[in-house]
């Protein structure tokens, strides 16, 4: 399991070390080369998102008692992400300023003062995303320990079920060897009685046999 998540981790540092070089090329690259790196850096962020989605499920199949490492890991590599984003909207709306003044000529200033508008926009919208982001992972983190928490409680229910049936079993069995002695104790009683008896028919036929020895002489 951790190895699968540190395969992810070195995968998403090299691309993301990559990504970083190229958003800092954009904006010194002629037209037409920015454009082919522009749509670039779009598909290997997409690559870095479907590798942080692989890494978060990776996360929340780890144990419990060792997750919260992975997962400060996590919150980590969604901020370098996020700020990976942020320098590319950043870019791509100087890109997109540069393309437009080109074309239609516009003014400086009216330029500077819209891209200043869309980053501080782009910001906001980072910082939304963020703060959902946040609470739908301590959300997830919740549902989990929820979980975690019910199969705990299946299980003791469980074994208290298996003690329960353990001690019927006992029991029973208690009760099977009562039974067994009662009826020990009331054979070995009637046997002493059966042999009392003989006993009193003996004397009384030997004392019987003497008397008659006695009376014929």
């Amino acid at each position: 399991m951790s190895s699968d998540f540190e395969g992810y981790e070195q995968d998403f540092a090299v691309l993301t070390a990559e990504i970083t070089s190229k958003i800092s090329r954009v904006p010194r690259l002629p037209p037409d080369e920015k454009k082919q790196m522009v749509a670039n850096v779009e598909k290997q962020l997409e690559e870095a998102r479907e590798l942080l989605e692989q890494m978060d499920l990776e996360v929340r199949e780890i144990p419990l008692q060792s997750r919260g490492m992975y997962s400060n890991r996590m919150r980590s590599y969604k901020q370098e992400m996020g700020k990976l984003e942020t320098d590319f909207k950043r870019s791509r709306i100087a890109y997109s300023d540069e393309v437009r003044n080109e074309l239609l000529g516009d003014d400086g200033n009216s330029s500077e003062n819209q891209r200043a508008h869309l980053l501080d926009n782009t910001e906001r919208l980072e910082r939304s995303s963020r703060r959902l982001e946040a609470g739908y992972q301590i959300a997830v983190e919740t549902e989990q320990i929820g979980q975690e928490m019910l199969e705990n409680l299946s299980h003791d229910r469980e074994k208290i079920q298996r003690a329960r049936e353990r001690l019927r079993e006992t029991d029973a069995n208690l009760g099977k060897s009562s039974r067994i002695l009662t009826g020990m104790l009331r054979r070995i009683i009637q046997n002493r009685i059966l042999l009392v008896i003989l006993g009193i028919i003996v004397v009384i036929t030997i004392l019987t046999a003497i008397a008659f020895f006695f009376k014929g002489h």
